[in-house]
């Protein structure tokens, strides 16, 4: 499949994605994947948000990184075996509720949102959510689980957008360029580090090679999670489509500087 058939990617490219709403951005610290985040994302013209989401114990979707709730909010104890009415009075930074998936899409109707599943009770909760709101055409999902990826994909049939999965990234990285060609992959995108340690070793995974072999598919390259302005640069010069970052800031200077700028 080619980033051309989803509406998800209808906007030029390169793009800017709001890493949990930018989470490094000065008026967003210690306020990652509240709605206050996402709303600045948006204020600054950001069209493109990327969460996380996790299921409460009684299936309510959160948009939420973490799969416990005491690294950034007042509770504690995993979301997975809480209930929903226990969750909802925790608050992100003393100061914030954890927003509901269904809460970003009804509140930031012209934002695309680039969701990532953490968990397998997130599985149906995301397909559910994105039925209801016909949400379709505005989400990219993807996972670090082949597994849950192609759970989420038999749900919701070949018009979601896709990131690929691990193995998918490793066989367009690693293979030959003969069989390359062969390797078929439902993803319109790989969202991807710019690399990766395999034992004492970094592999490179955001090579010329990568990006020429992905675009030559029809498919996009995203790259997570960069907030050094040169390193931006230097992907955006490679060729890759868009960029995930925590300073937004940052990301919004270097495609100005570009001449991208955000809400074009």
């Amino acid at each position: 499949m080619r980033a051309a058939d989803f509406a998800y990617f209808d906007a030029p490219t390169p793009i800017g994605l709001a890493h949990r709403g930018g989470a490094k951005l000065p008026a967003n610290v210690r306020l990652e994947n509240t709605l206050p985040a996402f709303r600045e994302a948006v204020r600054m013209g950001y069209r493109y948000l990327e969460t996380d989401v996790h299921a409460t114990a009684d299936g309510v979707l959160l948009a939420f990184h973490d799969a416990s709730l005491d690294r950034v909010t007042d509770g504690s104890g995993r979301i997975a075996e809480i209930p929903y009415a226990a969750v909802q009075s925790a608050r992100i930074n003393g100061t914030e509720p954890i927003p509901l998936l269904s809460d970003l899409l009804e509140e930031l109707p012209d934002a695309r949102i680039n969701i990532d599943v953490k968990a397998p009770g997130a599985i149906e909760p995301l397909a559910e959510v994105i039925r209801s709101h016909d949400a379709i055409d505005r989400v990219c999902v993807g996972s670090f689980s082949d597994r849950r990826l192609r759970a989420v994909r038999r749900l919701l049939g070949p018009r979601l957008a896709t990131a690929a999965g691990p193995a998918e990234v490793a066989a367009l990285r690693l293979a030959p360029q003969r069989i390359a060609g062969w390797l078929r992959s439902p993803a319109p995108v790989l969202q991807i580090p710019t690399g990766h340690l395999v034992g004492n070793r970094r592999l490179d995974l955001v090579t010329p090679a990568l990006v020429d072999r992905v675009h030559a598919m029809g498919k996009h390259v995203h790259v997570w999670t960069v907030d050094d302005a040169a390193e931006m640069h230097r992907l955006f010069d490679l060729g890759v489509d868009g960029i995930v970052s925590d300073r937004i800031d940052t990301l919004a200077a270097v495609l100005t500087d570009r001449g991208v700028p955000l809400g074009r």
